[in-house]
This record gives C-alpha cells, sequence and structure tokens, in this order.
C-alpha cells in the first residue's frame, strides 16, 4: 500500500520537473522585450520674443506603452501668482511635462515652426534606463526646476539627461572644445530679428557673459546641441546620432547667422554727435535742452542695470561696463540743465558732476584690455565716449561757480 500511494507522488512531482523546464525552454527562447527608440527633436525658433532661441525635447518611441512621447523641458504656466515679478527678478520657474509627440508637434506646425528629430544608436541598457528616469522625472513632485537662462534651461536639461543616460560621454566631447562663442553673441545673434530685444541683450548683459564657451555651455541653444551631437562617437567608434528626419518644415525665417560687431559705424555716429555738441557750445541753452533727453535716458539706462545687479538674479548682467557710460549721476545733472535752458547758471552739483561724469566714461575704453573681467561693449563706447566728453567740455563754462564768492570784510 506504501508503495502504490509513493507512485503517484512521483509521478506528479516528474510532470513538475518537465512543465518547468518547458517555461524555462520557453522563456529563453522568446524574444526579448525591445528597447525604446529614442530622438532628440529639434524645434527652429520662431517669433515670440521667448521663442527667438529654438527649443528642443527627447522622444521616447516605445511601441508596447503606445504612441511616442515627447519629453519636454519648457513647460511654465504665466497664470501662477508671481509670474511676472519671478520674471523680471531672475527666479523662473519651469517644469518637465510629457505628451503625445503629435499633440507637441501640433503647435509648430501650426505657427510654421520647422522640428527635425536625431535618432540616437544607444545601447538597450541605456535606452530603458533614459525612459525610465525621464518618467519619473516628469512625476509632478519632480517635474518643476529653478530655470536659469543660459545654464539650467530646456536645452541644458537635455543635454544632460543623455550625459546621465550615455556616462559622460557628452561632456568628455564637448567640455574641451569650443567655437569662440560666447552667452552674449549667441543671444544677441539669435535676437536679432527683433533689434530692440537684440540691444537690451547687448545693453544689459555684464562681462560674465563675454567668455568663451565651450560647446557643453554653447548647448543652451538647442540647434548647437543638435549640431554638437552629430559629431559625438561612443566607446566603439560608432556615431551618436543613427538617422535625421524633418518632421515638420520650417515656414518662417532661418535662423540668424554669427556676425561681428562692426564698431567703426558706431564711433562714426559718437563722433558725428559729438560735433553737433560741440558746435552749439555758443548756444548753451539749446545745447542743454537737448542734453536733457539724453542725459534722462542715459541716467533711466543705469538705474535699470544698478537695478539687474543688485536687485534681481540675473547674474550675466551684474557689474555691467556699461554703466561708466549710462550713468545713473546724469539724473543729478537735469537740474542744472535745465537752469541752462532758462539761461541761468547750472550751479554748484551740476559743475561737480560735469566733469565726474566724463571722467567715469573715459575709464570705459581701459577697461576694454582687463584680462579677467573685459566686456566686449567697445561699440557702445564708440558711440556714447564722444558724446559725453563733448557735452562737458560745451557747457562747463555755464556750470556756474564752485566756490563761494568772497564776502567783503
Amino acid at each position: 500500500m506504501a508503495t502504490e500511494a509513493r507512485a503517484p507522488a512521483r509521478a506528479l512531482r516528474a510532470a513538475a520537473l518537465v512543465l518547468l523546464a518547458l517555461a524555462a525552454l520557453c522563456a529563453l527562447s522568446a524574444p526579448a522585450a525591445a528597447a525604446p527608440r529614442i530622438g532628440v527633436a529639434t524645434m527652429q525658433p520662431g517669433e515670440i520674443f521667448f521663442e527667438r532661441f529654438g527649443h528642443n525635447a527627447i522622444i521616447v518611441d516605445d511601441p508596447a506603452s503606445g504612441p511616442p512621447l515627447s519629453y519636454n523641458f519648457g513647460f511654465f504656466d504665466p497664470d501662477e501668482p508671481g509670474f511676472h515679478l519671478r520674471f523680471v527678478q531672475g527666479a523662473m520657474r519651469y517644469r518637465l511635462a510629457v505628451l503625445p509627440l503629435a499633440q507637441d508637434l501640433a503647435y509648430y506646425r501650426s505657427v510654421g515652426r520647422g522640428v527635425s528629430i536625431q535618432w540616437l544608436d544607444l545601447d538597450p541598457e541605456a535606452a530603458v534606463g533614459l525612459a525610465e528616469s525621464l518618467a519619473a522625472n516628469a512625476r509632478p513632485e519632480n517635474a518643476a526646476y529653478d530655470y536659469a537662462y543660459f545654464l539650467d534651461n530646456c536645452s541644458t536639461r537635455v543635454r544632460d539627461a543623455l550625459d546621465a543616460a550615455l556616462g559622460g560621454v557628452l561632456a568628455r566631447h564637448m567640455q574641451g572644445r569650443s567655437q569662440g562663442n560666447t552667452f552674449r553673441s549667441e543671444a544677441v545673434r539669435l535676437a536679432r530679428p527683433d533689434p530692440l530685444m537684440a540691444l537690451g541683450f547687448d545693453l544689459g548683459l555684464g562681462p560674465a557673459s563675454d567668455r568663451p564657451n565651450a560647446l557643453w555651455e554653447d548647448a543652451f541653444v538647442p540647434m548647437r546641441l543638435a549640431a554638437s551631437l552629430r559629431d559625438i562617437r561612443l566607446a566603439d567608434g560608432r556615431p551618436l546620432v543613427r538617422s535625421e528626419e524633418v518632421l515638420l518644415p520650417h515656414r518662417l525665417a532661418p535662423e540668424p547667422e554669427p556676425r561681428r560687431v562692426a564698431w567703426w559705424p558706431w564711433l562714426v555716429a559718437g563722433l558725428a554727435l559729438a560735433a553737433l555738441a560741440w558746435s552749439q557750445r555758443s548756444r548753451p541753452r539749446a545745447l542743454a535742452a537737448a542734453a536733457l533727453p539724453a542725459w534722462f535716458l542715459s541716467a533711466a539706462l543705469g538705474a535699470l542695470m544698478l537695478y539687474i545687479w543688485f536687485g534681481t538674479a540675473h547674474r550675466f548682467g551684474w557689474a555691467n561696463h556699461n554703466l561708466l557710460l549710462f550713468n545713473p549721476l546724469c539724473l543729478l545733472l537735469l537740474p542744472g540743465a535745465w537752469r541752462i535752458a532758462r539761461g541761468r547758471d547750472g550751479g554748484r552739483v551740476f559743475g561737480l558732476l560735469l566733469p565726474l561724469v566724463a571722467a567715469m566714461a573715459l575709464l570705459a575704453p581701459f577697461l576694454l584690455w582687463m584680462p579677467q573681467q573685459s566686456q566686449r561693449n567697445g561699440h557702445w563706447v564708440a558711440l556714447v565716449l564722444p558724446l559725453q566728453l563733448a557735452l562737458a567740455a560745451a557747457l562747463h563754462a555755464r556750470a556756474g561757480p564752485l566756490r563761494r564768492p568772497a564776502t567783503k570784510g
């Protein structure tokens, strides 16, 4: 009886072992789940001021999970409380959003902005790891970040995510190479279709924006990052970019090309203004009246530069050398200029400040040769310095007494 009872048990164990072996064989013979395809979408510049610099996103195409997804680091909410104040102070909050690629492309199609995609040749482990990292980053509790225009924006976030997935390949390729671009040159170049915007960047950026960038820093511009990705080789020598395709044609003006600033037209304009001011030295009332708006504009621009320096987090506008040219002290020259325009002397304060403002402007060209803190503002020096010197020289005689008149004994 005991032998008969053990026989079914042995048969059951044998059947179980056969089933486990068959299951293992099926698992080994079944094809592994395909890794997602990873791409970088680059959007060309638009016409709105915050679209002038282009955009990009990481595309994750995993057929097992549905349509391709766009991981877009460029979302912000202008209706959130305090948005405009944070914008002015340089304390913007952006977030990563994930949405179907087709939905993301719909906006760019509607405004005529071109979109191309670079499909990357990532190892399966890197592709899966990047997709999982992006999905975690896009969760509401992780999505927001402190936006910094040059150093931490939608494009540098794409760069950093790719670099982390590739174990630092991008950094090793891009940190030691440079094309001589600076944050100023790139900002002014891309803002050039809007002349006031370009002038604002050029006037408002300080010396920190004029250090030559490595390709790593250039990647704050999406189109520069796309160009660098084309040149990257992986450890085994194969190109990082497997293929490229145009998703949407670009129907707007093309991205502006780099262009050096020619300082001589600015000098010609500055000398012409100075000559005109000097020619009116015999008519101090008319000259003072003309100097009023010039000094008011100078004081207003200088006050704005001071606010950027001491009141905001826009550190690339700090310590702006243009403060010597557009001097906030010009505000204190206005009462004296008004008195001269009415046929009186400018007064004691005017007489003290007039040569001081001219002397401070005269320091500006010497700062161009500072090795560590040089600022590429030679064209502004060429324009403003001659005029400030001419106004000081022409109106000095009407400044008024600098000493109290002697009293009779």
